[in-house]
Parts: structure tokens; sequence; C-alpha cells
């Protein structure tokens, strides 16, 4: 490895720790497993209420393990009150059975999350925005608690390094990390791949990641929200609480990427802007676009495209080109696997599997924080117009979320970056 490759944590070092880990054998109110015949149940807290946060309990909920939701927990009460019951009154009575959480163990403020914690769940789902998961993993990983932690993992390299501190502590302390790169759990990626890795499709020669399409939301002001509550409303258009569309929702193709490299890119050379969206406070301070060209350390180029383009074309797919051939990552020629279990629940199967003992150890921990770097370091070559370096990137002092947040306080809409400015 060369200067490029500098980090707290390689991968070669965490793949030792996480070997030397083992099986989950915890104590205090972590523990859920003495063994594999164990079959208790499994205590749940949801932490970030919103769409993904809530859609995250019921599929665990919904996926028949042997787990209680019994503690939420979120910035605002509508927020929590509307998860409450959208999973107390759910259709699959698989979810509501599965519900037990009493008013006293329902948590809102900013503070939230150190109270979730304080409980006796086994699993937290981090189901807030990007800008605060660092805090909220550690602060996880330091309660003795397994964990279910939606993508990206950061919005900054700051919180990268927090992340990947977090990942090896809990690698150390046998906790298992599950995150919400949901591809990583489908059955069609994972043979797929293991065929590629396999060489079915000779050596690698070059991959192309998109995510093109429309723009998930955009919110009008209320005249009761601050700045700060509107930021965090309209989440997606702020850049330092989503992380700009690369970030936020390219984060999946560019991890099927790294995933069939073994590896992240050493450098990316990038280009962006804003070209569709008005120049409107509702559509925040992000780009529209961004296209880049990611190298491997073996010379491999991964050209991505991500956008949000109303009533243009659309494409969210990756796709391999090897010496004997090439993939699109579920399938190869005319090969394809059976389908399997819906992702989005089998991942929460697996993270109940490492836990009990039933299935293998996992720590997603540095892969989802290695690929939310990938994407946040193409965005800073984008937003500066320069060459970015990841042993460099990683190390650079760019923390994007404020120092404080205090709803009396004014947070002024930044301007959209320029090239040549700042990342």
């Amino acid at each position: 490895m060369g200067k490029e490759h500098e980090m707290g944590l390689t991968r070669r070092d965490f793949a030792k720790v996480s070997a030397a880990a083992g099986f989950a054998i915890l104590s205090g109110t972590a523990q859920a497993a003495k063994d594999k015949s164990n079959r208790d149940t499994l205590k749940v807290g949801l932490l970030g209420c919103g769409n993904r946060g809530t859609g995250a309990a019921i599929n665990m909920l919904e996926g028949k393990n042997n787990v209680k939701l019994i503690a939420m927990a979120d910035l605002f009460e509508d927020r929590l009150k509307h998860s409450r019951r959208q999973i107390s009154e759910h259709k699959n009575p698989e979810v509501k059975n599965r519900y037990a959480v009493k008013d006293d163990l329902c948590f809102i403020g900013f503070d939230a999350y150190e109270k979730i914690l304080k409980t006796d769940i086994d699993i937290l789902i981090e189901g807030t925005l990007p800008y605060c998961r660092p805090k909220h993993l550690a602060a996880a990983v330091d309660a003795k608690k397994h964990i279910f932690t939606e993508k990206p993992v950061a919005v900054d390299p700051d919180g990268i390094r927090v992340v990947l501190a977090a990942a090896e502590k809990a690698a150390e302390l046998k906790l298992s990390i599950v995150a919400g790169t949901q591809r990583r759990h489908q059955k069609e990626y994972i043979e797929t791949i293991k065929r590629i890795h396999d060489g079915a499709i000779g050596d690698v020669l070059a991959m192309r990641a998109y995510w093109c399409g429309g723009l998930p939301f955009a919110y009008e002001r209320k005249p009761e929200w601050s700045d700060l509550e509107y930021r965090i409303r309209n989440w997606y258009g702020q850049c330092w609480v989503a992380g700009d569309n690369i970030v936020e929702q390219h984060v999946h193709n560019l991890d099927i990427c790294n995933w069939v490299m073994n590896a992240h890119p050493i450098r990316v050379f990038a280009s962006g802007g804003r070209t569709w969206k008005p120049k409107e406070e509702k559509y925040g301070d992000i780009y529209d676009h961004f296209d880049c060209d990611f190298e491997y350390e073996n010379g491999v180029h991964m050209t991505s495209f991500s956008r949000h383009w109303q009533k243009c074309a659309d494409g969210v797919f990756e796709d391999v080109v090897g010496t004997k051939g090439r993939s699109n990552c579920t399938s190869i020629g005319d090969w394809k696997p059976e389908g399997g279990e819906n992702p989005y629940i089998q991942e929460h199967i697996d993270l109940v599997k490492s836990i009990t003992g039933e299935g293998p150890y996992l720590n997603e921990g540095v892969q989802v924080a290695e690929s939310t770097m990938t994407a946040i370091m193409g965005r800073m070559a984008a937003y500066t117009g320069q060459v970015q370096v990841w042993g460099k990137a990683l190390k650079t002092d760019l923390k994007l979320v404020p120092e404080v947040l205090d709803f009396s306080k004014p947070y002024p809409l930044g301007p959209v970056p320029a090239p040549g400015g700042m990342a």
C-alpha cells in the first residue's frame, strides 16, 4: 500500500480484528446470546422515525425474527407518533405482534439517542439522518448495542473517521453491525458477485455505476419552522444534513463496485453542477448531477453518474466488463440466479443470526464507511474541481456539520458550491 491508502484502519487490519472477534458473547444489557441454543427474544429500539427508519423497523419485525420493538426515539414528536401508528396498526400481524412500545420508552429531542441507549435494548436501528449517524453509532458501540444502520453513515471525512473507529471497537467487543446497503444481502447479487470473484467474466477491466432519476422530494418552508427545523425536515436539500445525492443515494451503486473489486478507489476525477434545480430555498445548496472517474489500485476505472433531473431518462444499475464477458451484478449472460427473500428483510434476518450465533459474525462498519467515503470523495472532487486521493481526502479536516445545533439560532442556506471552491 502507498501513501494513497493511509488511513486509521486498513481493510487488512480490520479483517484481523474481525476474525479474532468470532461470534457474539456479550455481557450486561447488550448480551443477546450465551450460546447458539439461546432463543431469548431480542429487544429492539428505533432511533429515527422517518420513512426509512420506520420502514427498517417494520422490515425487522416482519422477518419472523425473535425480536420485539420496545423503544422509539426521534428529534420530532410528530414523526415519532406517526411512526408508532404505522407500526402498531400495520396490516401484517407479524409486525403488530412484535410491537411492544410503551409511552415511557419514547423519547424526543437532540438527546433522544442518549436516552434510548440507556434502555435495555439489544439492537439499535439507526434510522436518523446522515449528519448525526457517526455520533449515534459511536455512542451505540460504547453502550454495547448491536446495530442496524442506514446508509450513508456520514457526510464528511470527519464523520467517516468516527465510524471507522466505532467499527473497530465493535469488532473488539464482538458487537454485530449490519448496514442498509441491502444489495449485500440480496441473493442475486451475492451469487453473481461470487461468480465474478471466481473468474466467470475473467479479470475485471472496467465498471459503470448509475443512479440517475428524479428528485425524491423538496418541501416548501412552513412559517413556524426555524432555519434548523427546515434544514432537517427538508433534509435532502442540505449538504451538511444528507451529503448531496451522490452520497445519499448513489452510495448503493458505488458499494457494489467496491464489493466487486474487494477494495476502495484510490483516486477520483469528477465534475458536477446544478442544471435542472431552480435557485430556490427548497432545493437547498446541493448539485443535481455528478460525473466521476474513479480509479482502483490495479488500474481499473469505474465511471459513475448520478443525477436528479425530472422528466429525463432514468437508470439505476451497475455494469462490470471483464476479459471473458460482462455482468450487471445480478446475472451473467444467460445465467441468472433464482431470487431470494426481500433484501430489506433479509438484512435484518442476517443481523439477528449474527447476534444469536445461527449465522456468521457480521460487522459491516468498515465496508459501509469505505463506500460512503468513496461517494464523499467524488463529491469533493466535483465541488473543488480537483483530483482527490483516498488517503489525503480521508485525513482532511473537512467537517460540514455545525458544532452547535439549536432551534433558536440561524442556519442560513449556503451558496451552491462552484468548482475551484470549497469541498
